[in-house]
């Protein structure tokens, strides 16, 4: 009786212990191995509305341009990284910029907003001659715009 006891202690003290015929030689382990790839579907932001438009600021003693861009993105707002403004001389041909001016948020975060003065700037404010592109750019590198022209003086 005191062998089956010891027996059945040694049982309890190893659950979960299987007993395989044949040894460790004829065992077979089958791994399943399953991956799964994230698709991301990138939306292409756009510009919904924009304007650009020179005045003159008696304040600074200078003209005064500003750019100002409303954006959204199928993705969320906060997938635009950012927004430019690129000045074409339309009446040169208009293939390469006269100059681009960076926009920044606002505490709107469809509204991005700049503004420079004329000074620092090579545009003429009386010149009719320009058109601006408005772009907006996301995470992924794309890119939506809208052209206007800018309201000069």
């Amino acid at each position: 009786m005191y062998r089956m006891t010891a027996l059945a202690l040694v049982a309890a003290a190893a659950p979960g212990c299987v007993v395989y015929p044949g040894g460790p030689s004829t065992w077979t382990t089958t791994t399943t191995t399953t991956t799964s790839t994230a698709v991301v579907t990138n939306i292409p932001p756009s510009v919904d509305g924009a304007s650009a438009r020179v005045y003159y600021d008696p304040g600074y003693g200078d003209d005064v341009w500003e750019f100002d861009a409303f954006v959204s993105d199928g993705n969320g707002i906060g997938d635009v990284t950012q927004v430019w403004a690129d000045v074409y001389d339309d009446l040169a041909g208009g293939t390469q910029p006269v100059e681009s001016f960076e926009l920044y948020p606002t505490n709107d975060p469809r509204e991005w907003f700049s503004d420079w003065l004329g000074s620092t700037t090579q545009l003429d404010p009386f010149y009719h001659g320009y058109s601006v592109d408005f772009v907006v750019y996301d995470q992924f590198d794309d890119a939506g715009y809208l052209t206007l022209r800018p309201q000069t003086e």
